[in-house]
């Protein structure tokens, strides 16, 4: 079979191919945030233009680029489509039930206040199910429960997206953390390590960050104490469970931490005056479309009222972690799979020197590990749930049936997107753009950092990221002096920030608040929110390697 190596400079001028390489996920961005487009016809006229690209300008062979589409838009669904569809499976069933309204007066007796309940949900939760599961799961369940509780849908969905970045290095038991260290040969406990001296900085400001997205910085200054609580407690325990124990069970350990520390401090304290408005402060375009809220049932929950409220939750966590858990994963794939190497694809994409330090051939097998796949827990958990709360099996597949109608869209609109993210891999178009930010000399640091963003931005996944650029990282820093354990960390700890803007996740974001065909709305708001994290990252990794250097040991 004849095989083809990517080619990573096509026009014979760095600028203009790295230009030609950012036409597909610009045009993908530019249609959503221009509102006029629907996310799915965007998604599907960006997947043709990649195409384009790949075949006419990057000369990647026909019958491999539509493969790799066929084989992208089959990974959109398995795994990410099918746990969206399965979350909100989930909380169909508990509205139907009437358990989300418990739900709500149990959150509601913790707080009423939107900003505390933002702190517990958006960013303690969501942490927590981004360490047990990832991708997609924590900004599917906080979305819900949030527009549940009655946030605008723009409030809900992108603040969800803020709240889920300081966690994702760590996600789904540490999967980032073992995709770099598997395509760089270094150490995962010293990268985890690194990246724990990264992140804990970002753990204290992004809950900060969040509440004053939402209610300005007076009403931000009235909560400090709590958002301080929330921070310290999660931000102290990922440094020391990423320095001192391992890296898998970093966000498990921290986000249940913060969700009791917070909890507990809120026992003997609440804001002098409540937040209650469900909108974002300022211009808040969903607002208008929101429903009055009926007042909230202030009547203390009973102890059984209280963990039947819960029941469905817990299930979801004890799931989560068993499915996170490495040796089921492990038992699972072995036993419950189908492989299938993609026909004249697999094994016969080479990449090459500068992006790999040998030719190396790209993988394409779509690997249908059914039983261990995060979603089919998701509908395992939704399943006993609904059955404990007296829904029959007819019932549960009639609404299972109504929730394939509610999602049928968003699941064709992330089947594209995925489409785009592995045919830019396989092409070698993302490689070209990681090249362009390696070219930057002894602003490396900071621009180095940014790839890991535009790598998550580009592919959804800091996972995918890491074993799309952290080999990169590994050579370009040996050849610049420095340390590609920091730059190799940095790729990692970048990405968190592009988690945000990636197309995939705007649209879980929007199909979890019911706000369908306002991608555009959500990018436009969460958009400078990334930048600029992303950006402070990268002046923190510069300080690390040029006037901080001390944060390079390693304390093992």
């Amino acid at each position: 079979m004849n095989t083809w190596n990517q080619i990573y400079n096509p026009l014979g001028n760095a600028a203009l191919s790295t230009v030609a390489a950012a036409i597909p996920v610009v045009t993908l961005l530019v249609l959503i945030a221009s509102g006029k487009v629907k996310a799915h016809i965007a998604a599907i006229i960006a997947v043709i233009v990649t195409n384009l690209i790949t075949i006419f300008v990057f000369t990647m062979p026909a019958n491999m680029s539509i493969r790799a589409t066929l084989l992208g838009v089959i990974t959109g669904f398995f795994p990410i489509g099918w746990i969206v569809l399965n979350v909100i499976f989930l909380y169909q069933v508990t509205v139907r039930c009437g358990k989300f309204e418990l739900l709500k007066r149990a959150v509601g007796g913790v707080t009423e206040d939107r900003r505390l309940q933002l702190l517990l949900i958006a960013f303690s939760f969501g942490a927590f199910f981004e360490g047990a599961s990832g991708f997609g799961t924590p900004v599917a369940i906080t979305g819900a429960v949030l527009i549940g509780l009655g946030f605008s849908p723009l409030a809900a969905s992108g603040l969800s997206l803020i709240a889920n970045t300081a966690p994702v290095a760590y996600g789904a038991l540490g999967t980032p953390i073992q995709g770099l260290a598997s395509v760089t040969g270094l150490d995962p406990y010293i990268l985890g390590a690194m990246v724990g001296r990264q992140l804990p900085l970002f753990s204290l400001i992004v809950p900060f960050w969040v509440v004053w997205a939402f209610a300005g910085w007076r009403g931000m200054k009235e909560v400090w104490p709590a958002i301080l609580v929330t921070g310290v407690s999660f931000a102290v325990p990922q440094f020391v469970i990423s320095n001192y124990i391992n890296p898998w069970i970093v966000d498990i350990g921290a986000s249940l931490i913060s969700m009791g520390a917070l909890i507990l401090f809120l026992k003997v304290w609440q804001p002098r005056q409540l937040w209650l408005s469900p909108a974002l402060r300022g211009r808040d375009e969903s607002a208008a479309t929101m429903a009055a809220a009926p007042p909230l049932d202030k009547t203390p929950l009973t102890q059984s009222e209280m963990w039947s409220a819960l029941l469905p939750w817990i299930i979801v966590c004890i799931l989560m972690l068993i499915w996170g858990n490495g040796a089921f994963k492990a038992w699972a794939n072995a036993n419950f799979v189908w492989n299938y190497p993609v026909p004249e694809l697999d094994k016969l994409i080479f990449k090459v020197p500068p992006v790999a330090a040998k030719p190396t051939p790209e993988g394409a097998v779509f690997g249908f590990t059914y039983l261990s796949f995060t979603g089919t827990g998701m509908l395992i958990a939704a399943i006993i749930s609904g059955l404990l709360m007296g829904f029959s099996p007819l019932k549960l597949i009639a609404e299972y049936g109504r929730t394939i109608r509610i999602c049928a869209i968003s699941l064709i609109t992330i089947s594209a997107m995925l489409a785009i993210g592995t045919l830019t891999r396989l092409s070698g178009v993302d490689a070209t753009l990681g090249l362009a930010f390696a070219a930057t000399g002894v602003l490396y640091p900071f621009f180095g950092t940014l790839l890991g963003w535009l790598g998550v931005a580009l592919t959804g996944s800091d996972t995918a990221s890491n074993v799309l650029f952290g080999n990169l990282q590994k050579i370009t820093s040996e050849q610049l002096g420095l340390s590609p354990i920091l730059m190799a960390a940095a790729n990692s700890s970048g990405g968190v920030m592009g988690k945000m803007i990636d197309a995939q996740s705007i649209v879980v974001a929007s199909t979890a608040t019911n706000w369908y065909g306002h991608e555009g709305s959500i990018l436009r708001y969460v958009f400078l929110h990334s930048i600029v994290l992303a950006c402070l990252v990268g002046l923190f990794v510069t300080l690390q390697a040029y006037v901080y250097p001390f944060t390079m040991l390693v304390l093992k």
